[in-house]
Formats: C-alpha cells, structure tokens, sequence
C-alpha cells in the first residue's frame, strides 16, 4: 500500500549492516515495501552509502516496471546486497514514493533502531537532518579555530 508523505516522518531511522559480514552500510535506513512488489521486503536509504558499497555487474530492468537499476555490494566482503536505481520510469516517479532510490535487500542485510543523540529514544525520519556529513563523531570535532588557521 502506498504510505501518504506525513507517515515517512514518523518511521524509524536504522542502522544497516551486512549479514554476511556484519559492515555498517548506513546509517540511514528505511524499512520499505517495495511499490512495485507487494509483500517484497527491503530497506532503503535517501543518500549514497559512502566507502561502504561499490557497483557491481550490468544495468537491468525488472519485469515488473521500467526503472533502470544497477547491483551494488559490500566492498568488505563482496556479497551484493542490494541495487541502486539509476534512473526511475514515470509510474514510479509519480506514484507516492519517498526519494529513496539505494535499496537493499532483507535477507542481506539487517536493520538496528537507530538512537537519537539522547541514547535514550528510537530516532525518527522527522527528526534526522537533511544531509549528515559523516556519523563518526571524532571528525565533527574540528574547532572552530582550525578552520580559520
């Protein structure tokens, strides 16, 4: 079933990892239903995975619509985990969707409730900043001063 936008907000954020090797992957997961696919399980994320996914093999279509899609694996341990899509068909794009265009498959993967920075409460997708640089907390840690050096 098609999710109207407000219900994206109220979705947890997760921590996706490898399940053959246990790699974080993103910090950015959604747990999705695929559109085209009803009862296909997945999870998705807005931003490319940084350092942590490669292509893989040849652009493919599905049977089921027209989108473009690309494999993408983990570059710890070479399993492909998911796909990327490369350029989405009308239908998709104009159906209720929410931008997230790198999937991954459940039975490659595994999500973890991500924590908001109280360590206390299941962070939200209406609570997650647009764009994050970099999750490691060492390298926001850049004082101000060195930036004006």
């Amino acid at each position: 079933p098609a999710m109207a936008g407000g219900a994206f907000e109220e979705r947890c954020v997760s921590v996706l990892r490898c399940r053959f090797c246990r790699q974080a992957l993103s910090w950015r997961g959604m747990r999705a239903a695929l559109l085209a696919g009803a009862g296909t399980e997945l999870y998705s994320t807005d931003i490319p995975p940084a350092g942590t996914v490669d292509f893989i093999g040849s652009c493919y279509f599905t049977e089921i619509c027209k989108c473009k899609l690309k494999n993408i694996a983990c570059l710890k341990c070479g399993n492909v985990v998911g796909y990327h899509v490369i350029s989405p068909c009308k239908p998709c794009l104009l159906s209720c969707n929410n931008g997230h265009l790198w999937m991954f498959h459940s039975h490659a993967v595994f999500g973890i409730n991500r924590l908001d920075s109280s360590g206390v409460n299941v962070l939200l997708w209406g609570n997650l900043p647009d764009l994050e640089e970099n999750t490691d907390e060492d390298m926001s840690c850049t004082s101000e001063e060195e930036y004006i050096r």
